[in-house]
């Protein structure tokens, strides 16, 4: 336990861990130790699998540092992989598990037949046996990651009789083929639910849209790339800042003698690094909206008990099949069949108007497996240009920049190539041969910018027409399916902050990505403030409360009672109001400040102060004691408690334009708001002839409450407190606090 122990008096030290937190993680450290020592953690199996998984393991070296960051060493990439997976097991197991457990369609083995649903529609594009053939047709080095994806996972498992897997207690090389992106859900995702549900378990309509939760914390990220010419060392900068929800990614360093040199946050349970950076350069991600998917409405028919569609002048068979599916039910587990259907368009996912619907979208898992490894060893534009000419990194847009000097940025990847006579944003005629994709666009025909004269670029999951200025791509230059993105105030507020900036460092970069102002209650509440200073009826409460919003500068803080006032204001607005159908959120927030009544901005205005004043006794209430910080167990679904403690945050929303975005909310039981999403790997990176990193994790690396590293970046987190990253060997020994093979503990 001298890794544990020795990490408990630097952490009191360096890290200025509040007292309710030392005497936690004192207690928590004992109780670790105790466990450690009663476990025998490592078997001594004689048989020929594990001798050939202990030989790989002896071929790594991982050194743990001092915020237990892993940084794995092998000589080749396979058993750099090997390390990384068994490194990432070791800090969160349990979300390596259900990430396969959702992506491979079993998700209802372990939560019941209500998961059946997600489980059909991962099948209905890709079976277990079709992966294990998508694994077979791969090229052999991507055959050898998997296998050490693979033997990495089974090797923890081994050595680690205590934990005890829901479902998975063998790892396949051919499981990587179901989560092969990175990104949040990926493509599958963005195939509504309620139409599988509808289609295939009761056979009904689903309407043409589903409605946006405008109550939810948006999804997404910032990625801001700096050129040389505005910095003050005349190197590039890169702002990596993804909004996911917490604990969803760890931080890893990864290096072989094959040329991998990694750094950055990796999706629990794959072998590369999502976003993140090498010597050379940095990729940053953010969720795109560009149009990658379609539907394609099917005239079926029936002709001598066999299913047909109509294409053109041909009558086609539609491919039926089966597939059975498990699911829980108590303690015991069923099978459930179901038919699945098929036109050459994709799988039918649901149906409008009586008529069957199929939903294309890109599925090529090896060839994006592919791209997702080749991008963590590009060295310069040239070799990520033509790494992003693979094009099938459909669901993400990417900001570059490298040590050259080069920043870019890419919106989407993946591009089908359509017939401009139709409108894609809706379901079109899959009778209609016109309607078919023809082929894909080519890299270069796809919206990209490269070193605009400003000096700048960003994406906020925004539109790409405001990504530098004046030196924006323009969108006459493209079909309208490409970028239907909207603007977002995060978008606003990524280019007003950006603009005239220069003599960047990355502590500027950092202050700037942390900027407070809100943008949208800059809109929002003087349409408030005027309602009232036009009514008649003022009373006491309601005029003091205006008057805390008057003197306010819309910008976040936690002693800032206007912010309380704002964001429940706001929230309750998106809750009552009624808006026309189709607003994006900022036309939803002009449409409150502008065409509502002042006496409806007045009413809900007057209900937020009453429900105030009834959850917390007063509506004069500081927004730090609303807006927590809390973490008390390692669940995937995490639960909070008002009696417990908690850390106040000086953050906001995303929807309200913070850039440092932190969506926080109610709970069952708590009166209060706590984080579940928004800013949680954060790194700046300077590319010059040595890179240079800083970076911060909500929380901590690890998933278990028990280590160390479950909450020591909480104070860290919450005061923009960035660690320096520990990216070179000499570094990295010079932080060490452990460092062993796997399988050692």
């Amino acid at each position: 336990m001298k890794y544990v122990s020795s990490y408990i008096l630097s952490s009191s030290a360096t890290n200025k861990q509040p007292l309710w937190y030392s005497f936690k993680i004192c207690s928590i450290t004992l109780l670790f130790s105790t466990f450690i020592a009663c476990s025998k953690l490592q078997p001594e199996p004689t048989d020929t699998e594990f001798s050939r998984l202990q030989e790989r393991a002896n071929a790594v070296e991982i050194i743990r540092d001092n915020y237990g960051v892993p940084h794995i060493y092998a000589k080749t990439d396979a058993d750099a992989v090997f390390g990384l997976l068994y490194a990432q097991a070791e800090d969160d197991f349990k979300r390596i598990e259900r990430n396969y457990v959702w992506a491979m369609g079993r998700l209802a083995e372990i939560e019941g037949e209500e998961a059946l649903y997600s489980d059909l529609r991962v099948r209905l594009y890709m079976t277990l046996d079709q992966a294990k053939i998508e694994y077979q047709k791969a090229p052999q080095w991507l055959k050898d990651l998997c296998i050490a994806f693979a033997d990495g996972l089974n090797f923890y498992l081994k050595t680690h009789p205590h934990i005890k897997p829901k479902l998975i207690t063998q790892f396949e090389p051919w499981m990587p083929m179901f989560f092969f992106e990175g990104s949040i859900g990926g493509d599958i995702e963005k195939i509504p639910l309620d139409g599988i549900k509808a289609f295939y378990g009761s056979a009904q309509n689903i309407p043409l849209q589903a409605s946006i939760d405008s109550m939810s914390e948006p999804k997404g990220s910032n990625g801001f790339a700096i050129s040389g010419k505005l910095t003050e060392s005349g190197n590039a900068m890169l702002l990596i800042n993804p909004h996911t929800s917490f604990y969803f990614r760890g931080e890893v360093h990864v290096v072989s003698e094959e040329g991998l040199n990694a750094y950055g946050a990796v999706t629990w349970g794959q072998f590369f690094i999502y976003q993140g950076f090498n010597e050379h350069n940095g990729w940053m991600h953010t969720s795109t909206y560009a149009d990658f998917k379609d539907e394609f409405i099917e005239d079926i028919f029936t002709k001598n008990g066999q299913l047909y569609y109509k294409y053109g002048n041909e009558s086609r068979k539609v491919e039926e099949s089966t597939v059975t599916l498990k699911y829980r039910d108590g303690n015991v587990l069923k099978n459930k069949e179901f038919s699945m259907y098929h036109t050459h368009h994709g799988p039918i996912t649901h149906m409008i108007d009586n008529k069957w619907v199929a939903t294309k979208i890109n599925w090529e898992p090896a060839k994006a497996l592919e791209q997702s490894y080749i991008r963590t060893k590009t060295r310069n534009h040239k070799e990520f240009h033509k790494m992003m000419d693979i094009r099938t990194n459909s669901s993400n847009n990417t900001v570059y920049a490298d040590s050259q000097g080069n920043i870019a940025y890419y919106h989407g990847n993946f591009m089908p190539r359509r017939n401009a006579g139709f409108n894609f944003s809706k379901p079109v005629d899959g009778s209609n041969p016109k309607t078919d994709w023809q082929g894909l666009h080519e890299l270069d025909e796809m919206i990209t910018l490269l070193n605009p004269d400003n000096g700048w670029l960003q994406n906020c999951n925004s539109t790409p027409f405001n990504a530098a200025l004046e030196f924006s791509p323009k969108s006459n230059d493209y079909p309208t399916y490409m970028a239907p993105d909207a603007e977002n105030y995060r978008g606003i507020h990524a280019v007003s902050v950006l603009a005239g900036q220069d003599n960047f460092t990355l502590d500027k970069l950092i202050a700037l990505s942390y900027d407070p102002f809100l943008p949208a209650f800059a809109e929002l509440i003087p349409s408030l403030i005027g309602a009232f200073d036009k009514s008649k009826n003022k009373d006491k409460k309601t005029s003091d409360a205006i008057e805390v919003l008057r003197k306010w500068d819309f910008k976040v803080s936690e002693d800032s009672v206007a912010m309380s006032l704002a964001h429940f204001y706001g929230m309750h607005y998106l809750n009552k109001g009624n808006t026309p159908e189709g607003l994006k959120f900022v036309e939803k927030i002009r449409y409150f400040s502008n065409d509502t009544t002042e006496k409806e901005r007045l009413k809900f205005f007057s209900e937020v102060l009453i429900e105030l004043e009834n959850d917390f006794g007063k509506w004069n209430i500081p927004w730090g004691e609303v807006n927590r910080f809390q973490r008390l167990n390692g669940s995937i679904a995490s639960s909070f408690d008002d009696t417990q403690p908690s850390v106040a945050v000086n953050m906001a929303s995303g929807r309200w334009g913070a850039l440092a975005a932190y969506g926080s909310r109610r709970f069952e039981g708590t009166k209060k708001l706590y984080g579940y999403r928004g800013n949680s790997f954060i790194a700046v990176v300077e590319f010059g002839k040595k890179v240079k990193a800083k970076s911060l994790l909500a929380g901590g690396q690890s998933g278990d409450p028990l280590s160390p590293h479950f909450n020591d970046q909480i104070v860290n987190y919450v005061n923009t407190e960035f660690k320096d990253v520990a990216y070179y060997r000499e570094d990295v020994e010079k932080r060490a606090t452990e460092r062993y093979t796997p399988g050692d503990h």
